[in-house]
């Protein structure tokens, strides 16, 4: 009987996969599939092929011939960080095994490849078998940073495409896995850090470059996805340790330590009392003393941040350097008073802490005592005036260290919001007969009307305060508010000042008003009461505006985007880079910075108070009020005006912060519903039932909270933080707190300061020690990293690839960043700008998007990165 050989091209779904044509070794593989069919003697001509070929199936006349199953090889390569020291360990520990002659099954890295697809049998996803990676055993120890090594994988001819990878890290100790690519063109921007199966035994999953929303996920993701956010949230319960990667929640309790006495008590910042954003939950226990309390940081349990938060070793290396740079500024003051007093005698004592500047070139080295001394912030170097002077207080009002707490006067006198029962009377001293010699002819509700006063107003912000502030003696504050005329040169000229403070007899306060000075005695009153204005605004600044509305506000939205946004979420691959290092630094600010006894309590004159000053100012935060052009409107200096290419118009025209702000402001599903409900209701709980929450129901609300929510991350919070050396590292122009309060002629202090008003006001002033530790940290602070990211620059793209368009917007992002920096850079030069250009003025940079590594004055980073 002959028989006939039907060939069959298939799977038909092999060919038509889009993953599997576009790779070179699976198309090589391709085969043909033989079947051998016995033509019975009665087969009907009329039937068609298939009526026959399940006749004979039905007859049993079908004999196929066995084939083994298709499977193909998928070439990868798997980037990992390589660190020299710890490879050497590895090298020499292997090198004494000499027994190891073959791939250990129990060590190495395993990998599984994840198709998008659903197994039809199972109705789970597909999975390839496991990929060993080990390297060992033959890493060069001269190794780049980053090393490739190559995996294959085996996967069946109908495996579809690849959309996860499960990763399994059976080696001892972690490893930072940066990316994978399969075949050259479908890469995983991994990098995060894998812990060994011993103590994390759940298999990692890595997810492609491409981007989907929950809808949108492939079939085969789906499980996934949920199942990766599921860990990261964790239960809420136990001890975090380093090695994890859980995001919660927890309130402001760890910033005292009863344990160890009563002064080092803080209370609790988070809930109806003391409202306050949520931080991430550490789960250390609690003090002994204190079940509300939880301990503080030691050996056995470090201060914890998810993983991948954590600094990399270049940031690491970078802030150790600025420590050991601070420290050994701080050896100069130590050693040469450390026989005599700390006291300031002179100013000459104040410009000893710096270099001097040398510009000549038959001064090549520094001398020995310089190394140990301060570079000359931009203030003194350009100006040899020791006081603050009034045209510099005004323009360091616009386009200094603080230039987001002036606001227009809008009511005359001004009027306190704090309960008159508890504080007084809410009415101000300031009369109109303090104001009209300067007024340039107008009176104060003219001035008013034409938009011309404006104030900084620390009143309801301190005055709760000053008792406990004033009980240390060497700490001294009023609650200051200070009035500033726009001048006809676009200036802001400071003509009163207002120092209340509290009175043992509520319905008395006492309050004094200062006025630009008629003679020496008023001279010397005038510049103590602005030190006392700028001891005010150094604390509002650090506490408020920089450590409150931009660190602890954005850590509830970080948290938040990691419980419920997944890594394939758009939105999540918007704003990772603007959530670098922020976790961290926050962590490490907890533990050093605003802690009880900590380098803000130490350096500041808000001691104890210092967090509970946040906690109050909290209460009036709006996060709809934070994106540039609603505060710069909520604040009374810029109106709405549809005329203007950004829609609002500045009523003070050349406002360094406000101008260049704007030009980089403007240029700038159920995941993301539940991501911003945490964000409000659980991160943000004490202040939920605000009807101020902006909605998110449309793609405009989306664009509107995420701009805002970038904008606090990059360019404000750059504005807050990267000037505070070069503005705020010469102490007699901006004092971080004062040691003495103003004399009245009936004070016991009025005769030593008409006697010695120099000597007066440098008495008032923190120790010289104290001076260059404030320096010390401001200098760190303000320092860029090596791998900082600017606004504009992305040292890694491999986030995008496969998404062209994406790539092709950030160039036109980048270059348009370029372009503000040169129109920057020509306002800078302007002389009719003269709050940022003039002799002895120090041009706005600190909204320039690019900058050196160092303390530039200039740069915005992507993220709150310091």
């Amino acid at each position: 009987m002959a028989g006939t050989k039907i060939e069959i091209s298939g799977p038909k779904s092999l060919f038509s996969n889009e993953f599997l044509c576009n790779s070179t070794s699976l198309l090589n593989s391709r085969k043909t599939r033989t079947v051998e069919v016995r033509k019975p003697v009665a087969a009907t001509a009329a039937l068609t092929a298939v009526q026959i070929v399940a006749k004979l199936i039905e007859l049993d006349s079908v004999k196929v011939i066995p084939e083994t199953p298709v499977q193909f090889t998928v070439s990868g390569q798997v980037t990992v960080e390589y660190d020299a020291m710890e490879q050497m360990k590895e090298l020499m520990f292997n090198w004494w095994d000499s027994s190891k002659t073959t791939i250990d099954a129990q060590r190495g890295v395993f990998l599984q490849l994840v198709s998008s697809d659903i197994d039809p049998r199972t109705g789970k996803a597909k999975v390839s078998k496991e990929a060993i990676l080990d390297w060992s055993r033959d890493l060069p120890i001269n190794a780049d940073k980053f090393v490739t090594h190559e995996v294959q994988f085996l996967v069946d001819g109908n495996f579809g495409v690849p959309g996860a990878i499960l990763v399994t890290n059976k080696n001892s100790k972690e490893l930072y896995l940066k990316s994978i690519t399969l075949e050259g063109f479908l890469h995983f921007d991994c990098q995060s850090w894998v812990q060994p199966e011993k103590l994390h035994p759940e298999k990692r999953i890595f997810f492609t470059n491409k981007a989907y929303l929950p809808n949108e996920t492939p079939m085969g993701l789906r499980e996934l996805r949920e199942k990766e956010l599921r860990e990261l949230r964790g239960n809420g319960e136990g001890v975090r340790v380093l090695s994890d990667r859980i995001y919660d929640y927890d309130v402001y309790n760890d910033l005292g330590n009863p344990d160890k006495g009563l002064e080092f008590a803080r209370p609790v910042l988070g809930g109806q009392r003391r409202p306050y954003p949520r931080r991430c939950r550490t789960g250390r226990p609690s003090t002994k003393s204190d079940p509300k309390s939880e301990s503080p940081v030691n050996e056995t349990t470090p201060m914890y941040v998810p993983r991948d938060e954590a600094f990399g070793g270049e940031k690491k290396r970078s802030v150790d350097a600025g420590s050991w740079k601070g420290m050994m500024n701080n050896l100069f003051p130590f050693f040469k008073h450390s026989t005599e007093s700390d006291s300031v005698n002179s100013f000459a004592d104040i410009n000893n802490l710096y270099k001097e500047s040398r510009n000549h070139s038959n001064f090549p080295v520094e001398s020995t005592a310089d190394a140990f001394k301060f570079d000359p912030p931009n203030i003194v170097s350009r100006d040899a005036s020791c006081c603050l002077r009034d045209d510099e207080f005004g323009r360091f009002t616009l386009a200094g260290m603080n230039p987001i707490s002036i606001e227009r006067l809008k009511v005359f006198p001004p009027v306190s919001k704090l309960d008159p029962s508890i504080y007084g009377p809410t009415q101000s001293a300031l009369r109109e007969e303090h104001l009209i010699s300067h007024l340039d002819g107008m009176s104060v509700q003219t001035a008013i009307e034409r938009k011309k006063l404006f104030t900084l107003d620390y009143h309801d912000a301190f005055l709760p305060f000053l008792n406990s502030i004033n009980a240390h003696p060497d700490r001294k504050a009023y609650a200051t508010r200070t009035i500033f005329l726009l001048t006809q040169m676009g200036t802001l000229k400071p003509i009163a000042i207002e120092l209340s403070l509290p009175s043992t007899n509520p319905f008395k306060p006492s309050k004094q008003v200062v006025t630009p000075p008629v003679d020496a005695t008023t001279c010397w009153q005038w510049q103590l009461a602005k030190a006392h204005v700028c001891s005010n605004d150094s604390g509002a600044h650090e506490l408020i505006q920089h450590w409150l509305r931009t660190h602890a506000c954005m850590e509830p939205f970080i948290i938040a985007a990691r419980r419920h946004l997944s890594a394939m979420h758009p939105v999540l691959k918007l704003l990772h880079p603007h959530m670098r290092y922020t976790m961290d630094i926050n962590a490490r600010a907890r533990e050093l910075l605003v802690s009880a006894g900590g380098i803000i309590e130490s350096l500041f004159s808000t001691k104890e108070c210092s967090m509970e000053i946040t906690s109050f100012a909290y209460k009036n935060w709006r996060f709809d009020m934070e994106s540039l052009p609603a505060d710069l409107i909520r604040r009374g200096v810029a109106e709405l005006d549809p005329t203007e290419p950004h829609g609002i118009k500045l009523l003070i025209e050349d406002y360094p912060y406000a101008n260049d702000g704007l030009l980089i402001y403007i240029r700038s599903d159920p995941e993301l519903n539940t991501w911003y409900y945490e964000s409000i209701n659980v991160g943000h709980a004490d202040l939920r039932h605000e009807s101020w929450w902006p909605n998110l129901s449309t793609p405009k609300d989306l664009v509107s909270i995420l701009t805002t929510l970038i904008w606090i991350s990059s360019a404000k919070h750059a504005a807050l933080n990267f000037g505070q050396y070069h503005y705020g590292g010469y102490v007699p122009v901006r004092p971080s707190y004062m040691r003495r309060l103003i004399p009245n002629e009936d004070d016991p202090e009025y005769q030593s300061f008409i006697s010695d008003p120099e000597g007066y006001f440098l008495s008032s002033l923190p120790s010289l020690r104290e001076m260059a530790f404030l320096m010390s940290i401001l200098e760190i602070l303000s320092t860029h990293s090596e791998d900082e990211e600017y606004l504009g620059d992305r040292k890694e793209l491999s986030t995008w690839r496969g998404s062209p368009e994406i790539i092709e917007a950030f160039y036109r992002f980048s270059m348009e960043m370029k372009a503000i920096e040169k129109e920057i850079e020509k306002r800078n030069s302007e002389t009719k700008l003269r709050n940022r250009c003039g002799v002895g003025v120090s041009p706005y940079q600190l909204l320039v998007p690019a900058s050196e590594p160092g303390v530039s004055c200039r740069g915005v980073p992507n993220s709150i990165s310091i």
